[in-house]
């Protein structure tokens, strides 16, 4: 969890802050801006390359990264194949994708974040068939779905929390961390309160959420509904999805990246606000370093 001056945690049952509260994206996200911007930011194709007999390059495989939206997927094909953009997202009515029921024809979380040979005639549908049938073997495999049975879950909901755990964690080691704190928000009748799934209804990527962004009408508000999200948030990896099915015991309810390296979980409302000064300090030390070499 993250927040700016003057910061509101995710609490229900704790003494909330003023109301002009700015927070930065749950991760408390200065690590963001380097690790994340591959993440998050715009799709780019990641084609590997051959040279073809007049000597043009061409692609022959496309690499999806980790935590990828299906927007961004979607993108990535239409430049690696040069087609037009919005032609992969318009071809899903005609690529029959074997999704579960519960994703009501949205592969959000479905689009498994490998590396796909393209063949000798690609199309959106049969790369985008490929990923999910990949997800499929992977999500359906018996560690995945025992797993989520294990946590009362079906793979669906294991995967939508795979899918926050890679938005939110700042590495993988803090991977079954954020997890629990999924699991023991859930348990406690609290709600997530995670700015990703606010960043996901906003189809944006930003280091900084307001107040005004948290109250806005969307089935994505982890801050105003209970529970999960309605669909993953975006296409998680192996590590994320070991994290939301074995997560790391612990009682932590909050989370705060308060440097790069130093992502610090509790169950202690009042430390967490302290570890939220810490990290509104360092951030406003880090902008002031900035602003004066950019001053020259």
């Amino acid at each position: 969890m993250h927040m700016n001056t003057p910061s509101r945690a995710r609490i229900p049952r704790s003494p909330r802050p003023p109301r002009g509260a700015v927070r930065l994206t749950r991760r408390g996200r200065v690590a963001l801006i380097a690790a994340g911007a591959v993440v998050a930011g715009t799709a780019v194709a990641v084609p590997l390359l051959m040279t073809d007999d007049e000597g043009e390059s061409r692609p022959t495989s496309l690499v999806i990264p980790e935590g990828w939206r299906a927007a961004q997927v979607y993108e990535a094909v239409d430049k690696t194949l040069a087609l037009p953009a919005g032609t992969t997202k318009k071809s899903l009515a005609r690529a029959e994708l074997k999704l579960p029921n519960d994703a009501e024809g949205n592969p959000e979380g479905y689009l498994y974040p490998a590396t796909y040979p393209l063949g000798e005639q690609p199309t959106p549908e049969k790369l985008l068939a490929a990923m999910v049938e990949t997800a499929n073997r992977k999500f359906h495999g018996a560690p995945v779905a025992a797993g989520a049975q294990r946590n009362a879950l079906n793979v669906y909901q294991a995967v939508t929390i795979a899918s926050i755990v890679q938005a939110e964690a700042a590495t993988k080691d803090d991977m079954g961390k954020v997890a629990r704190v999924i699991f023991n928000r859930m348990e406690r009748g609290m709600p997530l309160q995670m700015d990703s799934t606010i960043n996901y209804a906003l189809g944006r990527s930003t280091l900084a959420t307001t107040t005004e962004d948290t109250r806005i009408e969307s089935p994505y508000n982890s801050y105003q509904r209970m529970g999960l999200p309605p669909t993953p948030i975006d296409n998680p990896g192996d590590d994320a999805l070991r994290a939301a099915i074995a997560p790391t015991p612990g009682d932590w309810l909050y989370f705060v990246t308060v440097k790069p390296g130093d992502t610090r979980f509790t169950a202690d409302y009042a430390e967490h606000q302290r570890n939220v000064a810490e990290f509104n300090r360092n951030r406003q030390s880090a902008s002031a370093a900035a602003a004066k070499a950019a001053a020259g």
